[in-house]
């Protein structure tokens, strides 16, 4: 008779075990759940209740069992939990979906531009009359040198 051996797909989900078939996160867990199950049952026991002292002795180690052995999509028991946290108390309950839409940037971008404009022509208005005598003659030439055409009939820039 030939033997079968089932050998996983994934191999990521294949977990190196240490000592009892369990692995290192298992072996913490449930010696912590030792070290403070274990010396709980025998102070509950003086109070001579055995049954008392077993069941709080349980309920003491069952968080820590939870912590070693459940596991969902890959993530223990703490990360759940954090993210459990997180999505009920530290984050907002509404949180709205906003969008920067492409033609509102473009108008607040032409708003601004026009505002910048309105100061400086506004400045500059304000700056016109206070010019000394001889600027004024040069902004005549100017303007007069932009009116006159060339041989071609081309006005100059």
């Amino acid at each position: 008779m030939a033997a079968y051996i089932s050998v996983p797909r994934d191999l990521g989900k294949v977990k190196t075990k240490i000592f009892f078939n369990l692995t290192k996160r298992q072996l913490i867990c449930f010696s912590i759940a030792a070290a403070v199950g274990i010396p709980l049952f025998f102070l509950v026991k003086k109070s001579g209740n055995v049954s008392l002292a077993a069941l709080t002795m349980i309920g003491v180690m069952l968080p820590f069992f939870f912590f070693a052995m459940y596991e969902k999509d890959g993530m223990p028991l703490e990360v759940i939990l954090d993210h459990f946290i997180e999505a009920k108390f530290r984050r907002p309950k509404e949180r709205p979906y906003c969008t920067d839409n492409y033609y509102t940037a473009l108008i607040r971008q032409y708003q601004a531009e026009k505002e910048v404009e309105r100061i400086v022509f506004h400045s500059e208005k304000k700056a016109k009359g206070k010019r000394p005598a001889g600027t004024a003659k040069v902004a005549q030439q100017k303007g007069a040198k932009a009116g006159r055409a060339d041989h071609r009939g081309r006005k100059e820039k």
